[in-house]
């Protein structure tokens, strides 16, 4: 795929649905805080612990916020095509872009952060190993027009590779 500075910019101007894939306790919300809060929406299906449909919820959401014009974020683990799947449908069906913004697993180091947090912030270890055996990087050909490479900078912060760029651009 070639880069098109042109289509990046018309792309910048549309709504975008960034969908965050990674283990649980890798960063997704952090990153969310730091980097597309002021810009995106945040739907995730924690939001709703008790929902009896929480994935048509999320749906009726996304597509919520998208008809008011605003980005939005989705931060679950979306392990693979069956979970990001119809994210992309719904962001497409509203003229959205979709970015998948990929936490390459680190299955030690998420559960040492897991482990570390309070309460019922804490996830069952079981449920990272399940979601681990079925986690799958993200490409444009699952339907996503960008995905970023997401990994920690060891100052606090994160850094970002745009995959589609030459050469995978840091943003």
């Amino acid at each position: 795929m070639r880069y098109d500075p042109a289509a990046e910019v018309a792309a910048m101007t549309s709504r975008e649905v960034a969908v965050l894939v990674g283990l649980q306790a890798s960063g997704k919300t952090t990153f969310y805080r730091q980097r597309l809060a002021a810009t995106h929406a945040h739907v995730s299906k924690d939001n709703w612990p008790n929902a009896r449909h929480r994935q048509r919820r999320q749906l009726r959401v996304i597509a919520e916020t998208l008809e008011e014009g605003r980005n939005v974020a989705v931060d679950n683990t979306n392990p693979s095509p069956e979970e990001w799947g119809p994210l992309i449908v719904a962001a497409k069906e509203h003229g959205a872009r979709v970015v998948a913004y990929w936490f390459p697993p680190d299955l030690t180091t998420s559960l040492d952060r897991n482990a570390r947090r309070p309460g019922r912030a804490r996830v069952p270890e079981v449920g990272i190993h399940t979601t681990v055996k079925r986690l799958r990087r993200p490409r444009p050909s699952d339907g996503f027009d960008a995905v970023h490479t997401v990994t920690f900078d060891d100052q606090g912060g994160f850094a970002v590779r745009d995959e589609n760029a030459p050469g995978g651009r840091w943003l």
